[in-house]
């Protein structure tokens, strides 16, 4: 009785384990003929190159704040970064000239940035 107990056991497993690929031997493989495969990999290239994008703007963000943050000369808490297309904007107050200015040129030195806006990172008065 145990045997038979442990074989039926392996069956359920083996059957649940398999499920999920069940619907890859249904699916329909085959595209469909109104859509030419060129059209396809040019639009998956695109979505790529976006994604890329995206992926080198969080990057450089990520970096460029935590640059701030370990730099002594720079109130990296009090600096907002966003980065869009390599451009990185910086926003917020700093208590000097000289800060704003360690802060703009901190971030220039980043690989992958293109630009930096700094009109929104504003002196206090």
């Amino acid at each position: 009785m145990k045997n038979f107990q442990t074989s039926l056991t392996s069956v359920a497993i083996a059957a649940a384990l398999s499920l999920p690929f069940a619907s890859l031997a249904l699916a329909d493989n085959q595209l469909p003929q109104t859509v030419p495969a060129q059209s396809l990999l040019l639009a998956a290239n695109d979505t790529m190159d976006e994604a890329g994008d995206a992926v080198s703007d969080t990057w450089i963000t990520t970096k460029v704040k935590s640059t701030l943050l370990a730099d002594d000369t720079t109130p990296g808490m009090e600096i907002e970064v966003e980065t869009k297309n390599g451009v990185v904007s910086l926003s917020g107050t700093v208590a000097t000239e000289a800060e704003r200015d360690m802060a703009i040129s901190r971030t220039k030195e980043i690989k992958g940035v293109r630009d930096v806006a700094a009109d929104g990172l504003k002196v206090a008065e």
